[in-house]
């Protein structure tokens, strides 16, 4: 009827929303063509652009039909990279090779570490003051490689890169409902740490709304929690790895930082961040996104005996991550 979409018009009207230009670098891939279609979706894009070293004109295209506020063009080779990204208010990076059974991140590592270099140097030359969702994994290495490709562009500003661990709350978030027996959409669950195997450290003492799960169920969670994406990797058998809902996440947290742009207050979700939460120079805990991206990297809250010892047997390996990608990006 006239008056609902009269009423959607209004409510997304496009002339209280400020102009935002977001690109997908690997937008053609597995996870970015779900993601270009969440976020030509979303009412907070005017310019979308998006990138890949091949096969982006037909995604564009087809992602161009769509009847929703935002201009589609797609890019593709590196002599494309600097019109992509120039102009860009959020720089989402889902570019690299996904993980087969059998493989570990680490396997990604050495691919999508030089993928995400190259990457970076361009956004330093043509958007250094985008904010950079980084989703390419593995995101422990890969965060600070972008970090320290950026310092030595003379870039780098530590409120603006973020490594996207959206898909640990939200597999924290339906893995916690489904045994609380609590509505899903209401459910909130801090996730820390890093956004691998161990490191990745569900807060299910902080979990809303609280059901006293017993140990060993939580243990469980935790466990499920850390192998998501390995469940999601074996199920695919040999097909690839998660990918609508790696989408999913990334338009959800690409939202946040739009919306922190914008000013809305008190936007927080987790995010593995430069941080001294910890003694490690980089970690996922929940960030109050705002008009330069991070506002405030939040402490980690009152944590319970089991998650405590997570915390501590997670911190070498997700070092050892953090080190590898340091060492990496100064070869």
């Amino acid at each position: 009827s006239t008056t609902s979409s009269h009423l959607v018009r209004r409510s997304y009207s496009s002339e209280s929303q400020p102009e935002r230009k977001v690109a997908i670098l690997g937008a053609a891939g597995g996870i970015g063509q779900p993601l270009s279609l969440l976020m030509k979706l979303n009412p907070l894009v005017s310019s979308l652009s998006l990138y890949d070293i091949a096969g982006t004109p037909g995604v564009a295209a087809d992602v161009s039909h769509i009847n929703t506020r935002s201009q589609v063009k797609g890019f593709f080779g590196e002599e494309q990279l600097g019109e992509a990204l120039e102009g860009s208010d959020v720089v989402i990076i889902p570019a690299g090779v996904p993980r087969k059974p059998g493989m570990t991140r680490d396997d990604l590592f050495n691919i999508n570490a030089g993928i995400v270099k190259s990457l970076c140097l361009a956004i330093s030359k043509y958007c250094p003051s985008a904010l950079v969702n980084m989703i390419s994994n593995p995101v422990n290495s890969t965060v600070p490689i972008a970090a320290e490709v950026f310092k030595k562009a003379g870039t780098y500003d530590e409120k603006r890169l973020f490594g996207v661990t959206t898909l640990d709350v939200v597999r924290a978030k339906t893995f916690y409902a489904g045994k609380a027996n609590v509505p899903v959409e209401n459910v909130n669950v801090p996730v820390v740490g890093g956004h691998a195997g161990i490191t990745i450290l569900p807060l299910f003492s902080q979990a809303t709304p609280k059901a006293n799960l017993p140990d060993d169920e939580i243990k469980a969670l935790t466990k499920r929690t850390q192998d998501g994406g390995t469940e999601v990797v074996e199920a695919k058998a040999g097909k690839g790895s998660a990918t609508l809902s790696m989408a999913y996440a990334g338009a959800l947290f690409a939202d946040a930082c739009l919306k922190g742009l914008n000013g809305v207050p008190d936007v927080v979700e987790c995010s593995f961040v430069q941080s001294s939460v910890t003694e490690l120079p980089f970690f996922a805990s929940k960030v109050r996104l705002g008009k330069n991206g991070v506002e405030e990297v939040l402490g980690l809250g009152a944590l319970s005996d089991y998650e405590k010892e997570g915390l501590e047997s997670l911190k070498p390996e997700l070092l050892a991550s953090i080190e590898k990608g340091i060492k990496f990006a100064n070869q």
